[in-house]
């Protein structure tokens, strides 16, 4: 696991060394034991790395071929890579390493780009074709390891984060079109960023750019293709417990020690009963807590910790430790906070940093497997126009649940339903929130949508779920790495294994519907593993009580107070609010308003603590 950089001059002239180094060292959270660099004239890569797979200097990069042509940095894991080793060696290659590194570099000299599909790992790398003067860039089947790239002054520049390219000179402009979709759908689907110029290298994607700038793009995995050309799964439940299972074995491939995030979930949850069950120990747990019992699954976690006889640690944010985490989660983000628990996910991996390198996240499973609540409302679409005309709705919408089934219930197609599912503001509430009259558009999202009818016409669920798969879930992933690399941690993801989701996407409803609560295939596999009150336990997820951080906490009143007259209510997009006014209506009770406020006021926190550093 790395922080990885490189520009490349189209006009030929030679990189400068200090500015490559400037945004290599940006990078430093990501790869604190290692640093490297190589320039070949207008070609300069950078490195830093966290050293978990062949700790020893055999490992450092940037990585050089046998035969000097090829120069690689390359961020991420590669779980498969001793199983490579025989084929290797028949055809004559010696190992001289016990990096994955060294067997990535190998492989695409034997086979080049069409080796991608054989890897079980998380990825993001580029490497240098010093005879061709060729650079490619590519990343993983799910974007679990980012990589972003942008063209100016004639030239390219890449880093795994964007503070890197801003470090370098790439000016910090955002993009209004950006600024939007940030705001209706909480995060900028596809390729496209917050910022102009700033752009993502696609998941399941590389990008090949010759020394002259001219660029190729080549999409080197589809889901939709693996889907529907993967074998019929006759028992699904045996196939899922022995896939899931040898997923977790996988991720555990590491020269340091593997730890656990425990929300107390079931997804987590199946993750450690895995463990258990495969004979693993001395495995650490890590727990954030909350003082709420209606977000709060500490005890379950603590429990299955303790009857597995593992090692449970947990912590709790309050006013001035979750203020602190919140600003420097905004600094590793990049952008402004979407999802709210990006500080305590920080914080939980602080606690984690002492113990372990690497953390193993529940992450993915809602998305494959239909666990999210919301999901629910597009069973049967036609019943939530019944909903929108109840008055009787009227009563229950001070909860925010109901109130934001209200909101949902009045969009008026199908394919609406399922482009905003997983979005918190709707198109009625641009227009009579932020007196806008037209809605961002995605082209990205649209792509995704057609994919998804086209492969389950008429089931709104399972188009849902595809849907978010490549967007929602990419969101995700960006949160879990930046919270965890900013304390020099890697985090892998169990059910993101490439099989577990294209075998997935085919079986029936049932699998994933059935029941209350969905993740029925989940649970049915679990069910005589893990303690029934874990298979049984409401859903919370990583949810935190943000109107009560505002309403109570010092910290919080104090900035609540300086987002009022906050100089980004002077942006396009917010132009028609009154800082002043949403402050005063929140506090005299108006929770209501918190969907709409939240993304305002991460902006304004990103705004002081981001924008003005590298503007």
């Amino acid at each position: 696991m790395c922080g990885i950089n490189g520009i490349l001059k189209f006009n030929q002239d030679k990189v400068d060394q200090n500015q490559l180094l400037k945004m290599r060292d940006a990078l430093e959270h990501r790869g604190p034991d290692d640093a490297g660099f190589y320039i070949q004239e207008n070609l300069g890569l950078g490195h830093r790395r966290l050293s978990i797979i062949d700790t020893s200097a055999a490992g450092h990069q940037p990585f050089i071929s046998e035969n000097q042509r090829f120069i690689m940095v390359f961020n991420g894991e590669i779980y498969n890579y001793k199983s490579f080793y025989g084929e290797l060696k028949s055809k004559g290659l010696v190992i001289k390493t016990g990096s994955d590194t060294e067997v990535l570099m190998l492989l695409f000299e034997l086979y080049g780009m069409s080796f991608l599909h054989r890897l079980q790992g998380m990825f993001a790398f580029a490497i240098w074709d010093t005879l061709e003067k060729k650079l490619i860039l590519a990343r993983d089947r799910m974007g679990v390891k980012p990589l972003y790239y942008a063209f100016y002054q004639n030239s390219i520049y890449f880093a795994s984060e964007q503070k890197a390219l801003f470090t370098a000179g790439v000016p910090l402009e955002i993009s209004e079109n950006g600024l939007d979709e940030y705001f209706f759908n909480r995060f900028v689907a596809g390729e496209n960023t917050l910022y102009n110029r700033v752009k993502k290298v696609l998941p399941g994607h590389y990008m090949v750019l010759e020394n002259n700038g001219y660029t190729t793009f080549t999409k080197w995995w589809s889901l939709k293709s693996e889907i529907e050309n993967f074998p019929s799964i006759k028992n699904p439940k045996d196939w899922f417990e022995e896939t899931f299972f040898e997923s977790v074995r996988l991720r555990m491939v590491s020269d340091v020690p593997v730890g656990v995030l425990l929300s107390g979930g079931l997804d987590s949850c199946s993750i450690l009963s895995s463990l258990y069950h495969q004979d693993y120990k001395n495995i650490n747990t890590f727990n954030i807590g909350f003082a709420e019992d209606e977000h709060n699954e500490s005890f379950l976690a603590k429990k299955i910790t303790e009857e597995y006889h593992y090692n449970f640690n947990n912590t709790q944010l309050d006013n001035d430790s979750l203020y602190q985490n919140l600003l420097e989660s905004t600094y590793y983000q990049d952008e402004p906070l979407m999802h709210l628990n990006e500080p305590h996910l920080l914080a939980v991996s602080k606690i984690a940093k002492p113990k372990v390198k690497v953390l193993l996240s529940g992450e993915g499973a809602d998305e494959l497997m239909g666990g999210y609540v919301r999901y629910k409302a597009l069973r049967s679409p036609s019943l939530l126009k019944v909903v929108s005309g109840l008055s009787l709705m009227e009563r229950f919408n001070k909860k925010p649940r109901y109130d934001k089934l209200m909101r949902y219930s009045k969009i008026d197609n199908v394919d609406d339903l399922v482009i905003f599912n997983g979005s918190n503001v709707y198109p009625e509430d641009i227009k009579s929130f932020y007196g806008r009259k037209e809605v961002p558009f995605n082209q990205y999202r649209q792509e995704i949508l057609e994919e998804a009818k086209q492969l389950y016409p008429n089931n709104p669920q399972r188009q849902v779920l595809y849907f978010d798969q490549h967007t929602y879930m990419c969101s995700l992933l960006d949160r879990n790495d930046r919270c965890t690399m900013g304390t020099s941690i890697e985090c892998r993801e169990p059910y993101l294994d490439y099989r577990l989701i294209a075998g997935l996407g085919t079986l029936e409803d049932d699998w994933f519907f059935k029941g209350k609560k969905g993740k029925f295939i989940l649970k049915e596999t679990m069910k005589n593993l893990l303690p029934p009150e874990i298979i049984n336990f409401r859903k919370i997820g990583l949810s935190a009580p943000w109107y009560s951080y505002l309403m109570e906490y010092p910290a919080f009143k104090e900035e609540l107070d300086a987002f009022a007259i906050s100089p980004i209510f002077e942006m396009s997009f917010l132009e028609n609010l009154d800082g002043k006014k949403l402050v005063a209506e929140l506090r005299q009770g108006n929770s209501k308003l918190m969907p709409y406020i939240m993304p305002i006021f991460m902006l304004h926190i990103w705004y002081k603590n981001y924008f003005k550093k590298f503007s």
